[in-house]
């Protein structure tokens, strides 16, 4: 019994990992379905203007639950409310998927010789 345990056991560890490892969304529908984001948030999610968040690089799980707040009006922005509205949870995974997916538009600095210098 003890035996048949750790094997259950096992099996379960090995299928959440096989979960967790499976992507959120489809990278290239998301890329195909970004086109009316374009505007805001450009190309690749790295906005020129600051006054529009840098998708470019996030999690994809925080970008699809940020689309799933707009759309439910727990988070409010009038641009946002309206565009996620008309998404579906596909839509919203898939856009997730390719935001996540480029190179991130964010970085930190790096401390080193150039701070020690001052």
């Amino acid at each position: 019994m003890n035996r048949l345990m750790r094997m259950i056991g096992a099996g379960l560890l090995a299928t959440a990992g096989i979960a967790q490892a499976q992507p959120i969304g489809n990278v290239e529908a998301g890329r195909e379905k970004s086109q009316a984001c374009i505007a805001c948030h450009g190309e690749t999610g790295a906005a020129d203007n600051p006054a529009f968040p840098m998708l470019a690089g996030q999690h994809a799980d925080y970008l699809l639950h940020a689309l799933e707040a707009y759309k439910s009006g727990d988070r409010q922005n009038a641009i946002m409310n309206g565009q996620a509205a008309a998404l579906s949870e596909r839509d919203m995974r898939d856009l997730a998927a390719f935001y996540a997916a480029q190179d991130p538009a964010l970085y930190t600095v790096e401390r080193g010789s150039a701070s020690s210098e001052r």
